[in-house]
Parts: C-alpha cells; sequence; structure tokens
C-alpha cells in the first residue's frame, strides 16, 4: 500500500526534475544560438528590440493623448517602430535567428514555470466548514444579466425546486435590491443569495453580513470577478445552487468606498470619467478618443490624490512600508485584498479573499518616457502596488467619480476605503472547481537544483 502510494509522489518529481532539465537545455540553447550565429551582434540585436518596443509604447502615449494629425503620425509611429525592428532583422539576415532563439527561451520560460510548481492544478477546490442546513434561502435574479443566464439555465425553476424562494428583479422598473433583501432577513429567510453581476451581488452581500447569514454567489452576471476568485464555475452557475444542499461555509472580506460596499474594487481616475460621459454607451470606441487627451493630461477631471495608511510593499514596489502618498495618478484601483499584479497570465485574480487588507494599484504617466517604462511590468517607476489598511482617495474638487464593482458613482471627497476582514459568510458548493495557482517566478538556482541536485520541492 505505501510503495503504491509513494508511487504517484516519485512519478511527480521526475516530471519536475525533467521539466527543470528542459527548461535549463531550452535557455542554454537558445542562448548560444544567438551568441553562436549573431556574435557579439547579438547585443545589438537585443538593443534595437528593445528600442523598437521603448518607441512603440511612446507613440501609444502620444495617439491617447494627441489629437488630428499628430494622433494619426503616433498612430503610425506605432506600428511602424516593431515593424522597422523585423525589417532591420530581415536585412541583417538573422531573424530566424532571433525567431529561434525566442521559442527556446519561451520553451524554457513554461517548462520552467511547470517545474517549479508545486501543488495540484486548483486552490480552494474544497475547504471551509459543514454549515447548518438552511430552511428559508431567499435569492433575487436579474433575468437580463449575462445575456439571459438566468432563463437560459432554469435557475429559477431549479431554485425554487430546492426550497428557495426566488425574486426576479424587473429591469425596467429598477428595484432596491438591497431592501428586498432586508425584507425577507424580516420574514425570517436564513440565506441570502443573488443570480446576477457584481453590483448587485456587493449590495446584498452587504446585508447578508448585516445579518450575519450565509451568502450564495452564483454567477449569471456577465465577467463574475467575484465567482472567479471564490472558485466558483463561471461556465455553469446553476452548479452554484448546489450550495443549498451539499455545501461548505467560509468568511470573505468586505471592502467599502466612502461608505459603499464593493466585492471586488472600486476605481478612480481615467476609467471612471470616461464611463460616465453621457455619450460613451452609444459610442464607446469614439468617446474614449475624445476624452483620454485632457483625462490623461489633467485637463479634465480631478487631480487626484491617494494616501495608503498602513501601507506594505507590492510587487515590484520596493521596499515599503508605512503610509504612503502617490500625487497625481491617472488612474487608480483599490480593490477587496490584492491583486496578482506580476501574474499577467492572472491579471485580474486575487490569491485570497480573506487577507484583510486593500489592494492599491495607481499608474502615473505624465510623459512618453514614463510611458516606456511600464515596458518594465511591476518595477516600472510608475506603477505602484501595495497593500493597506485604508486607503484615502482625494482630489482638488468636493466630489470625484468611481466604479465601484462595475457600477458608476459619484462620491464626496475625501473618499475613505476601508476592509472589514471576515465580514462575509460564504457558501459555496463542495465541489468546485477552484482558483488556479500563480505562476511561480522563475528561480533558476533552485530549477538547477531540481534538474541536477536534492533541492527541495
Amino acid at each position: 500500500m505505501g510503495r503504491a502510494a509513494a508511487t504517484p509522489g516519485r512519478a511527480a518529481r521526475a516530471r519536475r526534475r525533467w521539466s527543470a532539465r528542459l527548461a535549463i537545455g531550452a535557455a542554454v540553447g537558445g542562448t548560444v544560438l544567438l551568441l553562436s550565429v549573431a556574435g557579439v551582434g547579438s547585443l545589438a540585436l537585443a538593443a534595437v528590440g528593445l528600442a523598437g518596443l521603448s518607441v512603440a509604447a511612446a507613440a501609444g502615449w502620444w495617439a491617447l493623448t494627441r489629437r488630428g494629425v499628430l494622433r494619426v503620425a503616433a498612430m503610425v509611429l506605432a506600428v511602424a517602430a516593431p515593424l522597422a525592428v523585423v525589417a532591420s532583422y530581415v536585412l541583417a539576415r538573422l531573424l530566424w535567428v532571433v525567431l529561434a532563439s525566442s521559442a527556446l527561451w519561451a520553451l524554457a520560460a513554461v517548462t520552467g514555470r511547470a517545474a517549479l510548481r508545486s501543488g495540484g492544478p486548483r486552490t480552494q477546490a474544497a475547504g471551509g466548514r459543514p454549515p447548518r442546513p438552511c430552511t428559508r434561502p431567499f435569492l433575487l435574479m436579474n433575468p437580463r444579466s449575462g445575456g439571459g443566464k438566468v432563463g437560459r439555465f432554469r435557475l429559477r425553476e431549479r431554485a425554487e425546486a430546492l426550497g428557495a424562494e426566488v425574486v426576479l428583479l424587473d429591469p425596467a422598473h429598477p428595484q432596491d435590491v438591497a431592501a428586498l433583501a432586508r425584507d425577507a432577513l424580516a420574514r425570517g429567510a436564513d440565506l441570502l443569495g443573488v443570480a446576477g453581476g457584481d453590483g448587485t451581488q456587493a449590495l446584498v452581500a452587504e446585508v447578508a453580513a448585516e445579518g450575519d447569514v450565509p451568502f450564495v454567489v452564483i454567477p449569471a452576471g456577465t465577467r463574475n470577478h467575484f465567482a472567479l476568485d471564490l472558485g466558483l464555475d463561471r461556465d455553469d452557475p446553476a452548479r452554484s445552487l448546489e450550495a443549498l444542499t451539499d455545501g461548505v461555509e467560509f468568511r470573505v472580506d468586505l471592502g467599502f468606498a466612502g461608505g459603499r460596499v464593493f466585492v471586488n474594487n472600486a476605481s478612480f481616475g481615467a476609467y471612471a470619467e470616461v464611463v460616465q460621459s453621457p455619450a460613451y454607451r452609444d459610442d464607446k470606441a469614439g468617446t474614449v478618443l475624445r476624452l483620454l487627451p485632457d483625462v490623461l493630461t489633467h485637463r479634465q477631471g480631478p487631480r487626484l490624490r491617494v494616501t495608503a495608511l498602513g501601507a506594505a510593499a507590492g510587487e515590484g514596489s520596493g521596499d515599503v512600508s508605512g503610509d504612503v502618498s502617490v500625487d497625481g495618478p491617472q488612474a487608480v484601483l483599490v480593490s477587496n485584498n490584492p491583486y496578482r499584479v506580476g501574474d499577467r497570465a492572472g491579471l485580474g485574480r486575487r490569491d485570497r479573499l480573506d487577507g484583510g487588507v486593500l489592494g492599491l494599484v495607481g499608474i502615473t504617466v505624465d510623459n512618453a518616457v514614463q510611458a516606456a517604462e511600464l515596458l518594465r511590468g511591476p518595477h516600472a517607476p510608475g506603477l505602484v502596488s501595495l497593500t493597506a489598511g485604508e486607503v484615502v482617495v482625494d482630489a482638488d474638487r468636493p466630489e470625484v467619480r468611481a466604479g465601484i464593482d462595475g457600477e458608476a458613482l459619484v462620491l464626496p471627497t475625501p473618499v475613505r476605503c476601508v476592509v472589514r476582514p471576515g465580514a462575509l459568510r460564504v457558501r459555496v458548493p463542495r465541489s468546485r472547481p477552484g482558483v488556479p495557482p500563480p505562476r511561480p517566478r522563475l528561480d533558476w538556482r533552485h530549477l538547477w537544483g531540481l534538474a541536477f541536485g536534492r533541492a527541495r520541492d
């Protein structure tokens, strides 16, 4: 028995070892190929490529902050710069070398991360504690949310078959969903749930937290970021109804911005200014192109000043602790627990919802040079990534526009953003997809140990 149980572990270690060897071999092969064919010229190749990317990024900034002929010229330059880089490689008869070397390095990155990834492919697939049975569940459903998922997946019928009271919202006649939820609690409901978007989820979640009753998320909206981070199945919202009969329960945090609850995030700055324009609904692209030049250069909209109280460094932010202020950012995102900023594949995901902290991401770009520096990713000087116990968003105006879980609002300044740890009891199905783990950082020393030594798994 012990021998049989140990076999899968040995097989997994062997796969990781060979993945590490393949990663190192591919990295060495890509480097040797470039140096053997291009020689010292390989440095010039890298310099030309980096210069092309920098020019394209700077031109992109000019295209967003200029109008008329200057915008057209910048757009042409943004396209022409990378094409010029490719043309220079072709003229030097080294394009195949660059492509082959890049492919080998890409293979090294993929296999290296596969070797460094430990544990199962997903987390939060189980966990929580068995809840007490609910006898009077109450669910709100938006029949138009997510293109009609409530009807397509027969959510109302399935929920009622499980003994839930279901109220369908009428989009033609806006209703106070928080008032409906409070009325249900007053009538004896012992569980609240929502089939709809994140904005509606947040409003009802606050009522559930106030009443200390469990909350069920049914991902019937368009994006359902909250459901994503809870590890729910967004492709089949009906599976979330299993939480009523075979679920587990745990506590997560809630965020508040100016007293308004959010389960995901509150955004300020350029995005909030553009999406609240009356013309945005009918002409999104045209409105963005018309407003961004003034918004990004501070000629329109408020100038923000953000203070993170009790801040700690996020990815790429250096050694940061204490209170941190950011003056004049064009975009600010305050989240209920931090997002994976450094993981491009996981951008928009949170590793946990019970950390008891806010995430803060701020972007400040005032010229083309700073735009090009954004290519450094999390290490760009114009990008701030922090966690904080409290975030205060102030402005040179008495009010500021904000997007709270996708809902457009206007809030009086200063806007105080706080987190309420463990405020919400969430009930989810015992069996659910889970959350993919973050990509591991490429640690070549660890890879070498996995491939040829006795590195700790």
